[in-house]
């Protein structure tokens, strides 16, 4: 067979095994849960085991090349080194990671590639371009900025290096950033500095995969450094086709990241679009006017739900959306023989014999964030509450975990849905014993004001006797309102955006327990209250079916990625 009908063989070959998994179901591959990463990845894997462009018989074989440069016939610096065996990555030459193609051969990094040094004092070089890893994007050896020496205010000696080089991060959590520069600078001692013998950009390629991300990751989990040592490096095997073969797999790889950009760029664009279009209609939703609008505006939303809420992004907008329509008393119509709100709150103030300061008469009517039904009243938040359980935060100094202690729910604990069976710490009851007032009976609402302001929970029975830290506040309904009412209140997007708002900042953002008190809140007729529980329940059920429908459709297309992915890795 001539070796023009065995190179027409070998193109009819990859275009059967490469060309069906990776062009013809990009779109299916891009759609997946990070999907375009993976494409990435699996372009380079495929560029480095002789999969993505095929091979041409008659060019000079990869040892061929290999001795060539062992013997210094190259073109660029050549610093040779010599290493003991006992040195060599645990990837020895005769247990290479996966098959060649002919023609392909393995070498230790050392054979194809010199780490340089140069180490020198920056102050020397004030004008120069500085590189660090943070001037590089992770996995896609793309340069993202680089500064003056001057302007980085270098203080430590740096690496010298000189156009044409390849600069490889060797500090966690970075190992997988790499550049090639066509200029002249330093970069940090937390990099190398390569002077590549194969081609430099195929090199590149081959440290930015997966196979060699493998021995890095092995080499990482050998050393007890935060920085890969140059012996590692030097050990590690790099899969080196013929020369020309690298230049065709470069501009191969190149043409498809380029394709794998414009995948990112229309899912930016549709996500953009998405996001327009979701604003618009959810908008129609929460600016209804009347039951006749609120319906037709959400059948509007309904005739559109494949399209809409299609992620669960969209989905977490839509239950924001019922919770605000619900908390404004546009959720369930009102009802004339509803005991109006006022007249309520008005009670309860009596009851508990509260003073002038919280009376409803206080809340000025310029004040009010918008406008409320007939039946409703506004109120400060802490006419809600049960004046013999006030809003407090607990523990200020729990001291060390005490084995036996008593329970100690810090916010990692809260959950609405799923608390744990007991929180993780406890405490001496000494110190619990000082924070009597904060100790948990069951069934309590809490929430943080400490660092993750607003986040919420629902006290289960098991930890009945517990206490709460500092960063947490207890809250007690009184049984005036709905508790569930007011723990939806709490959850929506009016009352969050006050608390996150009203926050002042130390070490971290912290809520005020006296602003918690004193922010507004709009109050139903206690007999709407319960209308709106059971509304939102209902429709907040919808959201989780919808939620476990997205959810299973992403694995099945996960999978299916998956399944194509490995088809063209092991083809």
């Amino acid at each position: 067979m001539s070796a023009v009908l065995r190179a027409q063989e070998a193109s009819a070959r990859y275009q059967a095994t490469v060309t069906p998994p990776l062009v013809q179901q990009f779109d299916l591959l891009a759609t997946a849960p990070g999907g375009v990463k993976r494409l990435r990845d699996l372009i380079l894997t495929l560029a480095v085991q002789g999969k993505l462009v095929p091979q041409d018989p008659m060019e000079e074989p990869a040892h061929v090349l290999l001795g060539r440069i062992e013997s210094g016939n190259i073109v660029g610096p050549r610093r040779k080194t010599t290493r003991s065996a006992s040195n060599l990555a645990q990837f020895g030459a005769n247990d290479p990671p996966y098959e060649l193609p002919e023609n392909w051969a393995w070498a230790q990094f050392e054979q194809v590639a010199d780490i340089a040094s140069n180490l020198v004092s920056p102050s020397a070089h004030l004008s120069a371009w500085q590189v660090a890893p943070d001037c590089i994007e992770k996995g896609s050896g793309r340069l993202l900025q680089r500064r003056s020496v001057a302007e980085a205010g270098v203080k430590s000696a740096n690496h010298l290096f000189t156009p044409g080089q390849l600069l490889y991060s060797k500090i966690r959590p970075s190992l997988s950033k790499a550049v090639r520069v066509d200029f002249a600078g330093l970069c940090s001692a937390d990099m190398y500095p390569v002077d590549a013998h194969i081609d430099p950009d195929y090199l590149l390629l081959y440290i930015l995969s997966q196979p060699f991300l493998a021995q890095v990751s092995i080499a990482e989990n050998r050393v007890k450094m935060p920085k890969l040592n140059q012996d590692s490096l030097n050990g590690f095997l790099v899969a080196v086709p013929p020369l020309l073969e690298q230049a065709r797999i470069v501009a191969r790889v190149d043409e498809l990241m380029r394709l794998c950009d414009a995948l990112e760029a229309k899912g930016r664009l549709e996500a953009e679009h998405h996001q327009q279009l979701l604003t618009t209609l959810l908008g129609t939703l929460t600016d209804s006017r009347t039951p006749e609008e609120l319906a037709a505006n959400w059948q509007r939303v309904a005739d559109h739900f494949d399209l809409l809420l299609d992620r669960p992004a969209a989905v977490d907008a839509l239950e924001q959306a019922i919770l605000h329509l619900a908390v404004r008393g546009r959720l369930v119509p009102q009802s004339t023989a509803d005991e109006p709100a006022s007249a309520m709150l008005i009670a309860s103030a009596s009851s508990r014999k509260a003073n002038a300061a919280e009376k409803l008469a206080d809340i000025i009517d310029a004040d009010l964030p918008f406008e409320v039904p007939q039946g409703w009243a506004w109120a400060h938040f802490n006419q809600l509450i049960d004046p013999a359980k006030p809003i407090s935060y607990g523990v200020l100094v729990p001291g060390p975990e005490t084995p036996g202690g008593v329970p100690f729910v810090r916010i990692a604990d809260l959950s609405i849905e799923a608390p744990p069976h007991l929180p993780e710490k406890t405490i001496a009851p000494e110190v619990d014993a000082q924070y009597r007032r904060t100790r948990l009976e069951g069934g309590e609402i809490l929430m943080g004001v400490v660092g993750s302001i607003g986040k919420l929970g629902v006290e289960p029975s098991s930890w009945a006797g517990a206490n709460i830290a500092r960063a947490v506040c207890r809250i007690v309904p009184t049984a005036a309102v709905e508790k569930s009412y007011v723990l939806l209140l709490l959850q929506s997007e009016f009352m969050q955006s006050n608390f996150t708002g009203d926050t002042r900042t130390l070490a971290q953002p912290t809520l005020n327990v006296g602003l918690i008190r004193n922010a507004l809140t709009p109050v139903p007729p206690r007999a709407e209250q319960a209308r709106i529980v059971t509304r939102v329940d209902q429709l907040r059920q919808l959201c989780r079916d919808l939620r476990q429908r997205l959810s299973a459709s992403q694995a099945v297309q996960a999978h299916l990625a998956d399944a194509l992915v490995e088809n063209a890795a092991t083809a």
